[in-house]
């Protein structure tokens, strides 16, 4: 497995994980395929780019919290009811700002009334806080702060992350007197927005740049055999504490607890197979039936929070039970986020041969975009396999990590392209010309095309690509550009 040193090569930040000289061969067969250069060079550095910094999005319900992240996405996705109660799919969206991309956690407004307002936006924050790398906290502007809001910069302050004070409901010059007042928060200046408006966000979104990190604080691993973090992650009661208690060997992690209830995230140091690893749980939310929406949105976050703190994310799934919409949401979660992924399939010792059969084919239709993630079937309960959950996460972030030299990666796509060239549409055949991987963590390749690549012919070349170098357990993103219409150069 590679080591995890930071490269401290110049060439390597600018040209993504291009060394200089593979990187001034690549330019050179870019200009003789008649490329903008400046566009080729753009497009290497963006999907180079490591994992995007997060900006957390904070603050009490009914202050416009999923307006204001609408309008910093610049499209209409996060729920904006004033019910509450409103569950979400996604919680974490990318966006861009000047040039700079980033990811933006929405908390949403959920109000729970049976432990009190306090509690839920204290949970909903704390578990938002953890995954950031710095924090906008709204506030409404026309009704000034609140207790809660005191609570909130009670938990901002304790976590120290960077934060950018959002005076929210600044229609015009008139209210910018009431955002003035929230300068007693102590959090610094207040910026006055109208989220609705668009008022006042760009110069709320250039202080969020200067607050966020260009990558994120946190680095992978603490160098030559650091632990590497993992996730465990599945919908409510899949057995996830179960597993963290068999693994460490005692018990580590609370497993019965109420849904909702605040406590910092379990990250556990647990020797397994020779080797340390740090594992971040994200059980401690079960269902009880009148809060059920919203446990399903607090599960929601804090999976969002623990993805992207790990490396990897150790997929639990109930064998016992029909896989579920909901299993189906927390593996796209973990394959947008960009993690090196494993499928555990738990209470396998509760099954019979009938069972076993259905499951096998929920699998290959319901997981089948999934085929590449190593699987493993375990019993928590009994122990049953364990030892064969440390190479599957060994052999994902192996992929996760594994990069193509260029030469041979268009050796290959030469060879791929002569045998399999595109469908022709509209009398022409467009080409895949060359192509190098920019970075990994996961493998990011770019290609660069004679015309429009066909989805379906995207999908052929990165079932190709696996066939022929590997990428198991991690998932795989491929950009393609197209050559502008100009004369090529001779």
């Amino acid at each position: 497995m590679n080591d995890h040193i930071p490269s401290d090569s110049s060439g390597e930040h600018e040209h993504g994980e291009l060394g200089d000289a593979e990187y001034a061969e690549f330019m050179e067969l870019a200009a003789e395929e008649g490329f903008d250069l400046q566009d080729v060079g753009g497009a290497i550095e963006e999907a180079g780019h490591g994992p995007l910094p997060v900006l957390a999005v904070v603050g009490r319900p009914n202050v416009g919290k999923s307006t204001l992240v609408n309008r910093i996405i610049g499209r209409r996705e996060a729920v904006v009811e004033d019910k509450p109660g409103v569950t979400r799919d996604r919680v974490t969206y990318e966006a861009e700002w000047s040039g700079r991309r980033f990811k933006v956690v929405d908390t949403g407004g959920w109000e729970q009334d049976v432990m009190g307002i306090d509690a839920s936006v204290a949970a909903q924050a704390e578990f938002a806080i953890e995954a950031a790398d710095a924090v906008v906290f709204v506030v409404d502007a026309k009704v000034g702060a609140t207790d809660t809001d005191e609570a909130v910069v009670r938990l901002l302050r304790k976590a120290g992350k960077p934060v950018v004070l959002c005076a929210n409901k600044v229609d015009g010059p008139s209210g910018e007197a009431d955002a003035t007042y929230l300068w007693s928060l102590g959090l610094g200046e207040p910026h006055p927005v109208s989220a609705l408006h668009g008022r006042g966000t760009g110069d709320m979104l250039d202080a969020v740049l200067e607050a966020l990190p260009e990558a994120p604080a946190q680095t992978f691993g603490t160098g030559i055999g650091g632990p590497r973090r993992i996730a465990l992650i599945g919908r409510p009661n899949v057995g996830k504490s179960s597993l963290l208690n068999k693994v460490a060997g005692e018990e580590r992690v609370v497993v019965n607890e109420l849904a909702g209830t605040t406590r910092d995230p379990v990250d556990e140091m647990i020797e397994l197979g020779g080797v340390t690893w740090k594992f971040v749980d994200t059980a401690g939310i079960r269902k009880r039936v009148h809060l059920q929406q919203g446990a399903d949105y607090y599960a929601s976050l804090r999976t969002a929070a623990a993805v992207e703190k790990a490396e990897v994310a150790v997929i639990l799934i109930d064998a016992s039970e029909s896989i579920s919409v909901q299993d189906q949401r927390i593996v796209t979660m973990a394959v947008e986020a960009g993690r090196a992924m494993v499928i555990a399939y738990n209470k396998w010792d509760n099954l019979d041969e009938e069972r076993r059969y259905y499951l096998e084919r929920e699998i290959e239709t319901e997981f089948g975009q999934v085929a590449w993630a190593p699987r493993v079937n375990v019993s928590a309960r009994t122990g049953r396999h364990m030892e064969k959950l440390v190479p599957a996460i060994e052999t994902a972030l192996a992929g996760w990590e594994t990069r193509v030299p260029t030469g041979r990666l268009n050796a290959f796509l030469g060879e791929l392209v002569a045998a399999h060239p595109h469908p022709i549409r509209g009398g022409k055949q467009p080409r895949i010309l060359f192509g190098t991987q920019a970075g990994t963590k996961p493998p990011r390749f770019v290609l660069f095309a004679s015309g429009f690549i066909e989805a379906g012919y995207r999908r052929f070349i990165e079932r190709r690509l696996r066939e022929e170098f590997g990428f198991e357990g991690t998932p795989i993103h491929i950009s393609v550009r197209v050559r502008e219409k100009r004369g090529r150069k001779k």
